[in-house]
């Protein structure tokens, strides 16, 4: 119960000077019956637990149904909703590729945004200044993003936890000032205008409901392919990396290669996203890929759960969805994001589908 008020009365006091005493009060009062009512059911959970099992047909056809709404949305969403769905659909594929470094191999990276930006940036130059089309500088940037992952890993090989952050978090500020700066090549503040639509043939994916279904396609081959990555001889290398590396370098897992490969392959999922954030956009500057940009993709991998695939699908729609539907409280969105945060780590430290094994060791 103390704890209880504590966190209410901090809460209460963040947003005071914002929204006035009687708001105040009504957080406080909203804030402590939920915190009261979870602890309630953490300890007699022996009451709330139901001994049904779920039959698997079940499962499927939630999974079934969920595939369906989703190929669907462009019948039913209008313009807005299908543009917050491939926005969230390019974030779900960032999310997946940090959470192989965080999630599978327990490695912090607080620079993630830099190989973001790599693969927006290496598309929009090669696309406007040397009239690449976009499928082909699309593998030029992601193999860009990769190489860069490698380069990043190889001094930070021999660091874990906060220092390993640290060196990611630099390297990420020093993409954005290279970025900022370089005027001949980035056009610095300024960014790179008119990057040109995908296409395939004479069909230009120009419309909103084309382009959600190409992000869509790039979803799906993400969710394969770490999922296949993650039940294989290198996912299960990871793991043990992640839960003891003394322990996996002593029974012979090479943890030199497995980080490398680690940090190269989130790097290529970060880079994709980034291709597409450009061909969507048709515009980058240094603005979109700021520290803030890394730490919501990190929210989105730690909220989910950290190492679950299906968790970090969920955050991301959710940190992605929640602010727009929350855009007429714009001014305490990142408060709510902090309080939920917060409470996230209280009552839910592995994430909402995350399971008890999943946490950042460095």
């Amino acid at each position: 119960m103390i704890r209880a008020l504590i966190i209410a009365s901090g809460l209460c006091l963040l947003v005071l000077p914002l929204m006035g005493i009687k708001s105040a009060a009504i957080v406080f009062i909203s804030i402590l019956a939920v915190i009261t009512l979870l602890s309630f059911i953490r300890r007699h959970r022996h009451i709330f637990r139901i001994g049904i099992k779920v039959p698997a047909i079940y499962k499927r056809t939630a999974v079934l149904v969920t595939v369906m709404a989703v190929l669907l949305l462009p019948v039913y969403g209008d313009n807005y909703l299908i543009d917050v769905s491939s926005l969230s659909g390019i974030y779900i594929i960032l999310a997946m590729g940090l959470n192989v470094v965080v999630g599978f191999a327990g490695l912090l990276n607080l620079g993630f945004a830099a190989f973001y930006a790599i693969g927006a940036y290496s598309t929009a130059i090669l696309t406007t200044r040397l009239d690449m089309p976009f499928w082909l500088s699309m593998p030029m940037s992601v193999t860009m993003a990769s190489f860069l992952g490698i380069l990043l890993a190889i001094p930070a090989l021999r660091l874990r936890g906060d220092y390993l952050a640290i060196v990611t978090l630099g390297f990420g500020e020093i993409i954005r000032i290279v970025l900022n700066n370089w005027d001949s090549l980035t056009n610095g503040p300024n960014g790179i205008l008119n990057i040109p639509s995908p296409s395939i043939g004479g069909f230009k994916i120009n419309r909103l409901s084309h382009y959600y279904y190409m992000v869509l396609l790039f979803v799906f081959l993400c969710i394969f392919v770490v999922r296949r990555v993650h039940n294989s001889r290198v996912g299960r290398a990871w793991l043990a990396i992640r839960e003891d590396e003394t322990a996996a370098e002593a029974m012979g897992i090479d943890t030199v290669r497995y980080k490398l490969l680690a940090f190269s392959f989130g790097a290529f999922w970060a880079g994709l996203a980034g291709a597409l954030f450009a061909g969507k956009m048709h515009f980058v500057s240094p603005e979109s890929f700021t520290f803030m940009e890394s730490v919501l993709i990190l929210c989105m991998v730690i909220i989910g759960g950290l190492g679950s695939i299906p968790g970090v699908i969920l955050g991301a729609v959710i940190l992605i969805i929640l602010p727009e539907v929350l855009r007429e409280f714009q001014t305490y969105r990142m408060l709510a994001l902090g309080s939920g945060l917060v409470l996230m780590m209280i009552f839910r430290p592995q994430g909402l589908l995350g399971g008890r094994g999943g946490a950042i060791r460095g």
